[in-house]
């Protein structure tokens, strides 16, 4: 407690310093809208994006914009589908776990079954980034921070056609046209983006159709009706299995994947209500609807239903599919003033779970019998979620510069769940407080030191609770007095200005202390095949601590030379793993051993100590731009063990745009050259266990996403 009672005295210290009035205090939080942006008064770390930004870049995939904030780490394997984390939380995991971070769309909590999230990268208006945790306003899975994404609305009249094209025979096509007057906005657009991709068997297809009309009521109020609907088709990414195939067959030829032919359909459905009150007080309503239609195969064949061996790579036993319905309304009422400004906010969720899986063909897991046969339904469950959540917010004045930030949100979930297989039916609730203090202290018209210390926290699933009743594993064991996992962010910066730059370079450097702690992990560690002498379950018996500092410069991009740069370094550890047990060989067999280790203090694996973002840009003329991104990354491990380590890289990119009016139409070309160097390096690279099955643990045993190396993009977009 030492160290949290000097940060506090040391900020509270400065306040006798300062001598300007704050004025108007206001409330930007919201878990609904973008319309109120950060302010001095912000007592978290918070990054925001600007979606011209995004437009300007022409990008493939949401991680080419999101590695220019510190702090952040997306997993990218292909496509334009990524999981995203903060500050190291939830590195360690890859599949499809939930990612410790909060997604929200227009004001819709998005969770696909993947685990990753799919953006329409054509259609945002905004991204902005709360770091450390932020259950205080988002509720469960805000570990370590949110991610909130508002998209475009109708501004004047206009229509755009655009198409991209590139390496590994990328494509875009993109149309859209909006519209504005006295009582309407509105947009609509379509897109498909489609890829043969880089590695074996990992073409996609993405089409986009969305819109958002606004009505103004009246001069106070209006109402906003968004839908967007999206259809997606991904094949395997190209995973290749060790080291030596990493070199030799990078493209992941001679592999299969375990799970491949995603099919995934989207649709949100949203209607927001704001009403302005005058005198700084508002309210904001906001309803919305979210289905996730997935289906996707799993587990290679290797044998048919005879007990021959099958060779085709196409072949797979197991159809998945997966339903999800996320509903919710929410409303927020704000007041601002001089002594004191608030925030009232309640939300209320019922979300639907449906889980399938059948078999596709006849086969057998080995030459001998069992035989299972194609079309048996092995599984038929729907698990009912439903939050109620009050949350609160209140900012005071402390003294002619200081004010003082007071966050809590009291959840209530309940979980049901139902096997349409049997008559089993379980249930859980749980209720769960999270928390925010700050402190912010305006040093001057150009800087402002912050303070801060919020709470995120994750509910038990279903599975982890009753896993081994749901699953009927004797190897598996049911926990179901597992509490929720908890986090405790701890944030100390400064943000502001350069007065002897005119004030045209920003800066915000922040130092972050983040504990994790009740950490649900399996009593076997992660991705380990359990045994009748050593079975499973899940337990609270987890902790990992990230620290570091995170640091971003922003230069005026009107100038002719300008930069933006983004550093972290991040150390991220385990401070309780007692039980990790290393698989070797096969679980199939009778020699499959498993081995003790203790990695308390062990670094967290794929998160790099440092990581630096830099592009520079040049107005060769109004315009014409050409720009250079450095990004490098120092090594990491790509195992828990801390065995496996892996090097850093250094890549650079380059973009060029120029754009033209000519009579009633505005035409933009672009050129962009990604890994420009041509770098060898991998994606994503992990490892947990023996997979080759020969009883050694090492870089064979690693599964890795190669990179692609240079990739060349170009396109052309006319507006009128």
């Amino acid at each position: 407690m030492t160290h949290r009672s000097l940060l506090l005295a040391a900020l509270l210290a400065t306040t006798c310093a300062a001598t300007e009035n704050l004025g108007i205090i206001g409330i930007d939080s919201t878990t609904i809208d973008d319309r109120f942006h950060p302010s001095k008064t912000e007592s978290s770390s918070t990054s925001t994006v600007d979606g011209k930004k995004v437009d300007a870049a022409h990008i493939e995939n949401l991680q080419q914009i999101l590695q220019s904030i510190p702090g952040m780490t997306t997993e990218l394997q292909s496509g334009d589908s990524i999981k995203i984390h903060i500050r190291g939380v939830e590195n360690q995991r890859y599949m499809g776990e939930k990612p410790g971070v909060a997604v929200v769309i227009d004001g819709v909590p998005v969770f696909e079954r993947t685990g990753r999230v799919n953006i329409d990268l054509d259609n945002i208006a905004s991204i902005k980034v709360i770091k450390g945790g932020a259950s205080y306003l988002f509720g469960d899975d805000a570990l370590a921070g949110a991610v909130i994404i508002t998209t475009k609305k109708g501004s004047a009249n206009y229509s755009n056609v655009a198409t991209e094209f590139g390496s590994f025979g990328y494509q875009k096509l993109l149309g859209e046209t909006s519209f504005s007057n006295d009582k309407l906005n509105g947009r609509i657009q379509v897109s498909e983006r489609k890829s043969d991709g880089y590695w074996q068997d990992s073409q996609y297809l993405t089409r986009y159709a969305n819109g958002k009309l606004q009505y103004y009521i009246d001069d106070t109020s209006d109402i906003t009706f968004g839908a967007e609907a999206s259809h997606r088709e991904k094949d395997s990414h190209g995973t290749v299995e060790g080291m030596t195939q990493a070199l030799n067959d990078p493209k992941s030829v001679a592999g299969r994947d375990y799970a491949r032919k995603y099919d995934v359909d989207l649709l949100k459905l949203f209607l927001t209500y704001s009403k302005d009150f005058g005198s700084g007080s508002n309210l904001l309503v906001n309803l919305y609807q979210y289905g996730d239609d997935t289906k996707f195969v799993s587990s290679p064949q290797k044998y048919d239903g005879s007990g021959a061996a099958v060779t085709d790579t196409n072949a797979y036993t197991t159809l998945n599919d997966y339903h999800q319905v996320q509903r919710g309304l929410k409303g927020e009422y704000r007041s601002e003033g001089e002594k004191v400004a608030y925030l009232l906010g309640a939300e209320a969720r019922n979300n639907v779970y449906e889980n399938k899986l059948s078999y596709l063909v006849d086969f057998r897991t080995r030459p001998t019998p069992p035989t299972y046969s194609a079309g048996t339904v092995t599984g038929d469950n729907k698990t009912f979620e439903k939050v109620y959540a009050p949350y609160l917010e209140v900012k005071l004045p402390l003294g002619s510069a200081t004010t003082l930030t007071l966050n809590g949100r009291y959840d209530t979930i309940r979980l049901d769940y139902n096997d349409n297989l049997s008559t089993l039916a379980l249930q859980k609730d749980f209720n769960v407080y999270s928390h925010r203090v700050g402190l912010t202290h305006t040093l001057n018209d150009a800087a402002t030191l912050f303070l801060s210390r919020s709470t995120g926290f994750r509910a038990p699933s279903i599975d982890q609770l009753f896993n081994g009743t749901i699953s009927l594993d004797t190897k598996t064991q049911n926990n179901p007095d597992l509490k929720p996992e908890y986090s405790l962010n701890y944030d100390l910066g400064i943000r502001g200005s350069v007065p002897a730059l005119d004030n045209t370079l920003s800066y915000e450097a922040t130092l972050f202390w983040l504990e994790r702690k009740d950490y649900i992990m399996s009593s076997i560690g992660q991705y380990t095949a359990a045994t009748t002498t050593n079975p499973q379950r899940y337990e609270n018996i987890g902790g990992m601590r990230s620290k570091g500092v995170e640091l971003s410069l922003k230069s005026d991009s009107r100038k002719t030379f300008s930069f933006d740069m983004a550093y972290t370094y991040l150390d991220a550890s385990f401070t309780q793993y007692d039980n990790f047990y290393l698989g070797l060989g096969s679980p199939y067999l009778p020699t499959y051993t498993q081995v003790h280790y203790n990695l308390t203090g062990n670094s967290v694996p794929r998160s790099s100590p440092h990581v630096l973002n830099l592009t520079g840009n040049y107005n060769v003329t109004p315009s014409t731009l050409l720009s250079a991104e450095l990004t490098a990354k120092s090594g990491y491990y790509a195992d828990e063990l801390n065995r496996l380590p892996m090097p850093g890289y250094e890549v650079i990119n380059l973009l060029a745009r120029h754009s033209e009016k000519w009579g009633g139409y505005s035409v933009e070309m672009f050129a962009r050259i990604d890994n420009l160097l041509n770098k060898f390096y991998f994606n994503t690279a992990r490892a947990s266990n023996d997979r080759d099955y020969n009883k050694v643990f090492n870089q064979e045993d690693l599964s890795l996403t190669v990179n692609p190396g240079r990739v060349y993009t170009a396109g052309l977009s006319v507006k009128f």
